[in-house]
């Protein structure tokens, strides 16, 4: 697949880069794909959820009334999840969320989010760039040239850039990462990738 290579301004700069079909062309695994995600959203979870039982509740264990002759429902103490203030049952306590996946398969699962991106000729190649000093402006302006201020983008450096990180961390639309911290599930959420030319090859490499 052969992609041109545009600058900051959003020009042609005439040049052409070819994605290597090994890496954006597989038959996507959705299975794979929903693994993947599934895994990065569990470990993101704190798990910190926590409720209390009868044996954790602090309050008196007297039976409220007798057992019979009342006329209504037979009750224990104060403590029971029936009453306003009670325990509750089988409720969450803290735990580990995460799982593990082998690598091949959360390989796949990246081939195949690249794939469906491809696919969508939703990969941009940008000319190698950087900025002078931290400007979220010139960011912006990046963005607009490229058309790409109202989708959500994911910008695919090779190495990090601390001016071009620092230019975009305040941009709730874009999300900066290099290709050997790339995950499905940023691939996925994003609508539009923007990968520098320089970061083309390493795909190749790592994937």
């Amino acid at each position: 697949m052969e992609i041109a290579v545009v600058n900051i301004s959003g020009k042609d700069t005439g040049k052409t880069v070819v994605l290597n079909d090994a890496v954006f062309g597989v038959e996507p695994n959705d299975h794979a794909i929903y693994l993947a995600v599934k895994q990065y959203m569990a470990n993101h979870r704190q798990g910190t959820h926590s409720s209390k039982e009868r044996s954790e509740l602090s309050g008196s264990t007297r039976k409220l009334k007798r057992q019979k002759g009342t006329g209504t429902a037979r009750s224990g103490d104060i403590k029971s999840p029936l009453f306003r203030g009670g325990a509750r049952v089988f409720g969450p306590h803290p735990r580990d969320y995460h799982f593990k996946l082998n690598k091949k398969l959360k390989k796949l699962a990246r081939l195949s989010a690249l794939a469906y991106k491809a696919k969508d000729q939703a990969i941009y190649v940008l000319e190698d760039f950087n900025f002078e000093a931290p400007k979220t402006q010139k960011m912006v302006e990046l963005l607009n040239n490229l058309k790409l201020n109202d989708e959500k983008t994911l910008l695919v450096l090779n190495d990090l850039n601390k001016n071009v990180y620092l230019s975009t961390r305040n941009l709730a639309g874009v999300k900066i990462t290099r290709v050997s911290d790339l995950n499905t599930y940023d691939i996925l959420d994003a609508k539009k990738m923007l990968i520098v030319e320089s970061s083309v090859s390493a795909f190749e490499q790592l994937l």
